[in-house]
């Protein structure tokens, strides 16, 4: 799995126990996957439809950098499931595990639309 988002936890992510806020963990961890989806479906019309499971291992505190990992499992006919780990950058201890996550491509409209992915692709393979 490729960590390839960074982020520094700082005051405003802080829940009242002074640790990350789960919910702000969980909007990036979206936010990431999304993007996954997008460059791997090659369509910016991706939607979140399934996040499984969501087991916290540990909290991260303010000044922490951490970093998300999304690996891509398995191309349905309209879908994308992923799963997702993060880490501390520096302690490399894991934070969060979710299993699946799932997008769905759709059109313009907001409708499901097959995708003709089956594989990971990277961006210099397709230039």
């Amino acid at each position: 799995m490729n960590f390839h988002t960074r982020k520094w936890v700082k005051p405003e992510d802080l829940n009242p126990n002074s640790t990350l806020f789960g919910g702000r963990l969980l909007q990036w961890i979206d936010e990431e996957a999304a993007l996954y989806a997008v460059i791997q479906l090659e369509n910016p019309h991706v939607v979140t439809k399934f996040i499984s499971e969501i087991n916290f291992i540990s909290a991260p505190r303010q000044g922490d950098i951490i970093e998300i990992g999304i690996l891509a499992t398995h191309f349905g006919n309209t879908s994308l499931t992923m799963r997702c780990e993060v880490r501390n950058k520096l302690t490399r201890e894991p934070i969060l595990r979710i299993d699946k996550i799932v997008f769905v491509n759709v059109s313009p409209e907001g409708n499901p639309t097959p995708h003709g992915k089956t594989e990971i692709t990277f961006v210099k393979d397709r230039l």
